[in-house]
């Protein structure tokens, strides 16, 4: 069997992935980077293989990639950084031997005038991959349900009210779990080289329909309240969630930074983001699932989330 080496195997799509590939009884032939090593000292027992790398230390890169056939470059978390530290993983691998590269990227970033502030450093990564003689195969995820309603859904529910500056703009938000098995079937199936799939949830919805499937599994009231850019800003700057990316900082368990979040908005407002796809189904052979099934799933936190207010 071949060695696949995975970047950022410590995060919740690299752990999530790895579980996958060792329940496949694969676990010896993965080679795991981590700018952390202690934080995956689990799966070395697991008989995995953890290396040192820090993409922002491209000497350490080449030794960490060295070995591998395919490789899964999952994107870093700084927004508006990553270019540099893909250039050098990139760089690692095809200097190194890697045939085939996987990279999580983004959908809707073909269009240049997408404001997103996530497009450029995924549309940048993409070419470089192109010209690096690898073969490659882009994953392009969808915007995640689980951050919409695992992470911020506890908020909506506390206030009653989706705040968003996304307007009536459509988008087919997908499960992690979903892309992870779609990332899964290309690492250790064939056919996939110069493929781009835009991995997302089954149907199109407005914010405004997620939160009335909410208030209808829940059972208690919500309203979606549409802002405008500068309104949405406002919002994130009292919470003292941070305008640029920060490294591991959490503000009210939201990781990211309001620019990501507000150019966002913004690019699912004007329509860039209304992708939907049946590339689940045709990579991992089952229907991706849908934000209500995730609702309902999680609907007993989303409940006790709404009842903290009350007991106050």
């Amino acid at each position: 069997m071949s060695k696949i080496v995975i970047t950022g195997a410590s995060g919740q799509y690299g752990r999530s992935l790895t579980d996958k590939l060792i329940a496949l009884g694969r676990a010896r032939d993965l080679v795991l980077i981590t700018r952390a090593p202690s934080k995956l000292a689990d799966r070395t027992a697991q008989g995995c293989e953890v290396r040192y790398g820090d993409f922002d230390k491209p000497e350490t890169l080449a030794k960490a990639v060295r070995g591998a056939e395919r490789m899964l470059l999952i994107s870093g978390t700084r927004v508006g950084a990553r270019v540099e530290q893909h250039k050098a993983a990139i760089a690692a691998a095809a200097a190194e031997g890697v045939r085939h590269i996987a990279y999580t990227s983004f959908i809707g970033i073909d269009d240049p005038a997408n404001p997103a502030e996530v497009r450029h450093d995924h549309i940048e990564t993409e070419k470089l991959i192109r010209a690096s003689g690898m073969a490659w195969t882009m994953l392009r995820d969808a915007h995640y349900a689980d951050a919409m309603i695992l992470m911020a859904g506890p908020g909506v529910m506390q206030s009653g009210q989706w705040v968003s500056n996304a307007g009536a703009g459509r988008e087919a938000m997908v499960w992690r779990e979903d892309c992870v098995a779609c990332a899964l079937a290309v690492l250790t199936g064939e056919g996939h080289e110069g493929q781009v799939y835009n991995i997302t949830g089954p149907e199109l919805q407005t914010f405004a329909d997620v939160t009335a499937i909410m208030s209808d599994v829940t059972g208690l009231p919500l309203s979606y309240v549409p802002v405008d850019d500068g309104g949405q800003y406002a919002i994130f700057d009292a919470m003292g969630i941070p305008r640029r990316p920060v490294d591991d900082q959490y503000v009210g368990g939201i990781p990211w930074n309001s620019d990501d979040m507000v150019t966002f908005g913004q690019a699912i407002r004007e329509g860039f983001l209304e992708v939907c796809s049946n590339d689940v189904a045709h990579l991992t052979g089952r229907p991706a699932r849908s934000v209500r099934q995730m609702i309902e799933e999680n609907a007993e936190m989303l409940r006790a989330a709404a009842a903290q207010v009350s007991a106050k």
